[in-house]
């Protein structure tokens, strides 16, 4: 009987709708990955694309920081997959630029959208020289030459940080060396400015072009 009894009242403490949790539990218990914190709040009120100050949801707080098994249950919980913070990052976004693969290939899995305006996942993941997140990314068809409102693309990125293997790969996939910034620079320009010249090497092989100057020559 009194084992019954501790039952039932487990089992009203849980149907209470959130009220001693807070939101700072919440949001807290997402960037630590407690996924069993996060679905207790869940089950009792709290809304799955709760979010920070920031505009970073349950979601985007998991993907960023590389919690795999919250990531799952707040994709399964249908929290949505494309939400925005106010910067206009999303899950797959920061996943990629931190280089969590297990995350982004999860989000992928579940249909994330590969071309956000702005920095692509694909450029965050060229900027940061995360070469496997690339490579999933481009093979579940990211647009290699999508560029940001100041024109910067995945190649140019590459470029600027200096991860040969990424430029290669994009270059394979039809990446366009010669696409601008609002200066007008180009991917050499940009590995020429940090002294990238084994890149800048190989973008002119490839048909690459400096934005600055008619010609070019790396030796």
């Amino acid at each position: 009987m009194k084992t019954k009894l501790i039952a039932l009242a487990v089992a009203s403490l849980l149907a209470l709708p959130l009220s001693a949790a807070t939101y700072d539990d919440l949001i807290n218990s997402a960037k630590l990955g407690d996924t069993r914190d996060v679905a207790q709040m869940v089950q009792r009120g709290a809304g799955v694309d709760s979010s920070d100050a920031e505009g970073n949801t349950l979601l985007i707080l998991a993907a960023r920081d590389g919690h795999l098994d919250l990531v799952d249950y707040l994709i399964k919980a249908k929290a949505k997959i494309d939400a925005q913070n106010t910067a206009g990052d999303t899950a797959l976004r920061l996943a990629s630029f931190r280089g969590h693969l297990p995350v982004v290939q999860r989000l992928i899995a579940a249909g994330a959208k590969l071309d956000t305006p702005g920095w692509t996942p694909l450029a965050y993941a060229a900027y940061n020289g995360h070469l496997e997140i690339a490579q999933a990314l481009i093979k579940a068809g990211a647009d290699v030459n999508l560029a940001s409102e100041n024109g910067h693309t995945a190649l140019i990125s590459a470029a600027r940080g200096g991860h040969l293997e990424i430029v290669r790969l994009l270059l394979a996939n039809k990446a366009d060396p010669n696409k601008r910034l609002e200066s007008g620079e180009t991917a050499i320009d940009m590995a020429l400015r940090n002294q990238n010249t084994d890149i800048a090497d190989l973008l002119l092989k490839n048909g690459g072009k400096s934005g600055k100057s008619a010609t070019i020559e790396i030796r």
